[in-house]
């Protein structure tokens, strides 16, 4: 299960990752490029933890991934449009974890700064997707961009009874949330499931990691690149055994069913996809392996 006390129990115990920029597509007139925020520190039994460990172990060894711990990158998504500088999420800000936070140096190393960003648009409002929106100084970062969020994320984020009911492992999600949120709701715009959020990217609905959770289509005529968030958290288990509940999404059952609705889109209509938390900048293809999936990470 995802929650504080397991992350900061991880902390300090991996070299971080470094500052850069990781991976980039053209998708008709748009730029996709994939922009690394650190990474995250994690005990493994959080994500294995309950599952059939006969199973598990060979996957773990196939992929390279220790059972102990994780060290998932943390890729956020830059959408480079004519008139636009597109953020699919904000990364985790200064108040996280060591290894994270790291987005506004990998900007720099593009040469944008965080007032050229025009959209920051959400994914979901976990603290390594939500709480980069502000500085040391509880300053919106990028103060220029509109923010938009779909609405059933926001109103779960804020309603002061989450608190109470997300479980007392995740309430200091639900209580940074809510403030995060707070401080920039007059830039704030909502969507739901099926809407245009910005030209040539479509919003679809992924809910069970957290309960308005939003993967994004970008498409120019017939290529295609999906912004999946923590719709597909990792590149092992959730690849090699979709269907099998998620210990870090907060409804294990419903992210199994989106996970395997999503990746049956991804390999039926051949759209790439940009994984937050996906090897090698998490920009690749999925195909089917045996009963489930791999990844393919671009040029691979």
């Amino acid at each position: 299960m995802l929650n504080r006390r397991n992350v900061l129990c991880g902390l300090g115990t991996a070299p971080l990752w470094p500052n850069m920029v990781v991976g980039a597509v053209t998708i008709g007139a748009n730029e996709v490029i994939s922009v690394s925020d650190g990474n995250l520190v994690l005990p493994g039994g959080m994500f294995f933890d309950g599952l059939p460990q006969d199973e598990l172990a060979p996957i773990l060894e196939n992929a390279g991934v220790a059972r102990d711990q994780v060290t998932p990158p943390c890729n956020l998504t830059l959408l480079r449009q004519q008139d636009r500088l597109v953020l699919f999420d904000a990364g985790s800000g200064p108040g996280f974890m060591p290894s994270a936070g790291s987005i506004l140096d990998s900007l720099d190393a593009l040469g944008i700064a965080a007032e050229d960003i025009t959209d920051v648009i959400f994914t979901h409002a976990h603290p390594d997707h939500l709480w980069g929106i502000l500085d040391d100084f509880d300053e919106p970062v990028f103060y220029e961009a509109q923010h938009m969020i779909s609405e059933g994320e926001w109103a779960y984020w804020t309603d002061p009874d989450t608190v109470n009911t997300i479980g007392e492992p995740r309430a200091g999600f639900a209580v940074g949330a809510a403030r995060r949120l707070d401080m920039v709701a007059e830039q704030m715009a909502f969507f739901k499931g099926g809407d245009e959020v910005v030209p040539g990217v479509m919003a679809h609905s992924t809910p069970g990691h957290t309960p308005g959770h939003m993967s994004f289509e970008i498409r120019d005529g017939s290529q295609a690149v999906m912004v999946g968030g923590d719709a597909i958290g990792n590149h092992h288990v959730a690849l090699a055994r979709p269907e099998w509940a998620g210990g870090s999404d907060q409804d294990p059952d419903l992210g199994a069913t989106s996970r395997l609705q999503l990746l049956d889109k991804l390999v039926t209509d051949d759209i790439a996809l940009l994984g937050f938390h996906l090897p090698q900048g998490g920009l690749g293809r999925v195909e089917t392996a045996g009963d489930g999936y791999r990844f393919i990470p671009e040029g691979a």
